[in-house]
């Protein structure tokens, strides 16, 4: 906000869903199946803001939707795609889910008493050549999307920019690390993590979400967070000392939503921390370099005990604009009952 008084060295555009025969027919359809277009933009520059409003036909018929339709986006005519995320995990809540909450660099506003409504990026992304995003329904039923690409055209592609990148990951379940004598053992290796990203390459990781399904009962927490920069050995650089402390909370969850960390959903029902959660951490103002690779663990439980189901998201900047992990098939990342 310190620039905004200043000349600013760029134009203003944006692609979205209007209708250009002039009625109020502003969204598009896709059938099961469907992929659409929503932007292919000629470079040098940058999205700086997605605005997406996503139903059924007219109300919500499946409200596993957010798991079940994909978001893609394609840096600089690459093949595979830079980002490959169920959109509403992407936008920051997993479990097939929707809920209003906000950060700085996504959030939700859902009309209440419906599993519909607004999801919004605010993360730059910038590209040299060409920007290309798609929007996959891989639902049995019809997808309706009202949607914004805002974005920059810049006059040049400074050499030092990166290229954002995001990726899905699950254990449905994880796997337990059984008990020693009844009792949790020693972690010291975090083989048996959960692996948030494993990324290869030079870049910048951004933070992520975590979507926990609580099958084991109890507290679900006391995973610590250990991030691993340029292969570098256990305990590595950035050593936690648990799930709620990575994410910027204590004793458990709350239900805050912060600029750079909090829970976007939060089971208010919940007598023991059963049910479904999602979390977020942004490293906006503390974000983590790497140079050679990059991998994001955390415990599922203390020693990796736990067998609950975990799904993430993870966000990171690379410097080229590569593919990511394959997205699992629509059935497999599905939340279980």
């Amino acid at each position: 906000m310190n620039d905004l008084h200043r000349k600013q060295p760029f134009t203003a555009h944006r692609t979205a869903s209007w209708s250009h025969d002039g009625y109020n027919r502003d969204w598009r359809i896709l059938q099961p199946g469907d992929t659409i277009e929503l932007a292919d933009l000629e470079g040098p520059g940058a999205i700086t803001h997605l605005w997406f409003a996503i139903d059924n036909d007219h109300g919500v018929t499946d409200p596993r939707f957010p798991r079940k339709a994909v978001l893609r986006m394609y840096w600089d005519n690459h093949a595979d795609p830079s980002v490959d995320v169920p959109v509403g995990d992407f936008f920051g809540v997993g479990h097939g889910r929707v809920s209003s909450y906000t950060s700085a660099l996504f959030d939700m506003s859902i009309n209440p008493g419906e599993d519909r409504g607004a999801f919004n990026s605010w993360v730059t992304m910038p590209f040299a050549k060409r920007a290309r995003i798609e929007l996959e329904n891989q639902s049995d039923s019809v997808v309706r999307i009202f949607y914004y690409v805002d974005w920059q055209r810049w006059k040049d592609f400074p050499e030092d920019s990166l290229y954002f990148q995001s990726e899905w990951r699950c254990e449905f379940p994880c796997e337990a690390v059984p008990l020693v004598e009844g009792k949790e053992g020693p972690n010291l290796d975090g083989d048996e993590n959960y692996v948030i990203l494993d990324a290869k390459g030079s870049g910048t990781y951004i933070g992520c979400n975590l979507s926990v399904d609580n099958r084991a009962g109890g507290w679900w927490g006391e995973g610590d967070d250990m991030i691993f920069v340029d292969g570098e050995a256990f305990p590595g650089s950035l050593h936690g000392t648990g799930s709620e402390d990575y994410f910027c909370h204590a004793w458990g969850m709350q239900a805050n939503c912060y600029p750079y960390a909090g829970t976007s959903l939060f089971n208010h029902d919940h007598e023991n921390w059963e049910g479904q959660w999602t979390m977020y951490r942004y490293h906006v103002p503390d974000p983590i370099p790497f140079s050679k690779s990059i991998r994001v663990t955390i415990e599922h439980g203390h020693d990796n005990h736990r067998s609950d189901h975990y799904s993430s998201t993870a966000y990171w900047y690379g410097s080229t604009p590569a593919g990511v992990s394959p997205l699992p098939a629509c059935a497999s990342r599905l939340p279980r009952d």
